[in-house]
């Protein structure tokens, strides 16, 4: 459901060659502004299920996004449940898993869902969709987790790699 959004950002016919990257009550505002800037550079739409932990309106979240925000195909949700209602293909993202993000086969059209910094994704939604729930493996034991911003960058790029021919990413990041 879609309110008010801030962001000015622009409506684009829909393409069925982008991702869908989902932030289930982001809370810190730079990490969804940056995801948003990556979701405008690549094309992919990015879907936010409240409650957030900031106003979307802040100056934080548009310094990281830069004026990326207007090229962002930004959703609002209410819920999880309303944002993936008919969805056919997800994958979950988290610690909790020990199935290597490498390891699914995506497609364009894919939702990915990220849970907030703090929590992540409520152990219930995992276990009950474990085969769909993936991990960024991290070589140091100590380390908890990523950023989010981070991940959604690992993992989002490694679906753009695995369909680079289907869905027409043709220019290179700079280095």
């Amino acid at each position: 459901m879609r309110r008010g959004l801030p962001l000015r950002a622009k409506k684009r016919p829909p393409n069925k060659s982008m991702f869908h990257v989902v932030l289930v009550e982001p809370e810190i505002p730079a990490n969804t502004g940056n995801v948003a800037r990556l979701c405008a550079a690549t094309r992919s739409i990015l879907h936010l299920v409240r409650p957030y932990g900031f106003r979307l309106d802040e100056p934080s979240l548009r310094r990281a996004g830069m004026d990326y925000l207007d090229m962002a195909v930004i959703r609002e949700h209410d819920s999880l449940r309303e944002c993936i209602a008919g969805v056919a293909s997800i994958y979950y993202l988290s610690t909790k898993s020990s199935t290597p993000y490498w390891s699914a086969g995506f497609l364009p059209g894919d939702y990915l869902v990220f849970g907030r910094e703090t929590k992540g994704l409520p152990e219930f939604l995992l276990r009950t969709n474990s085969d769909r729930a993936l991990t960024i493996p991290m070589e140091e034991d100590r380390a908890r987790s990523l950023n989010l911003a981070t991940s959604v960058a690992i993992v989002l790029y490694e679906a753009i790699r695995q369909n680079r021919g289907s869905i027409g990413v043709n220019r290179q990041a700079p280095v």
